[in-house]
């Protein structure tokens, strides 16, 4: 295990040759985070060596993702909303928003998701387990086409 100081890739194969090409040819798995110059460095020096991305590096990779997808349903709910409300209101009627078993609105649901998405199903509190009916409806949420 090695940690080198600097992210320019020949200033990291420098120190790394310092190793014997026998020890070097002998590395079988390298775990990394995803910055290019490492992996050219590393593939470079340890070229029998299998590199892969350490899972913090690849959760954070999924789960901006995740979070990303939620606000474009959230803006996608909002708009939603504001058309129905402009199309009740032009017709002189009131609006009222779909609202799920535990409460909550398309709109309100995407927006308290945020956290428990991110937790495991073991850390969430007894209002969010709730029958697992709010971790469902959020995915059926999720999977739900907007109108």
């Amino acid at each position: 295990m090695s940690i080198i100081a600097g992210t320019k890739t020949w200033d990291i194969v420098e120190i790394l040759w310092l190793i014997s090409s026998e020890l070097r040819e002998q590395v079988e798995e390298i775990t990394m985070d995803l910055f290019p110059t490492m992996r050219k460095a590393a593939r470079f020096s340890f070229p029998n060596a299998a590199l892969v991305a350490d899972r913090f590096h690849v959760q954070k990779l999924v789960l901006d993702a995740l979070q990303e997808l939620r606000i474009c349903f959230r803006w996608d709910s909002l708009n939603e909303v504001n058309r129905k409300k402009a199309g009740a209101k032009a017709t002189g009627k009131d609006y009222e928003s779909e609202v799920f078993e535990n409460g909550d609105t398309r709109k309100q649901l995407l927006a308290r998701s945020r956290y428990l998405l991110f937790k495991s199903a073991e850390k969430w509190i007894k209002s969010q387990k709730s029958g697992l009916r709010y971790p469902l409806t959020i995915i059926q949420t999720l999977k739900q086409p907007t109108t």
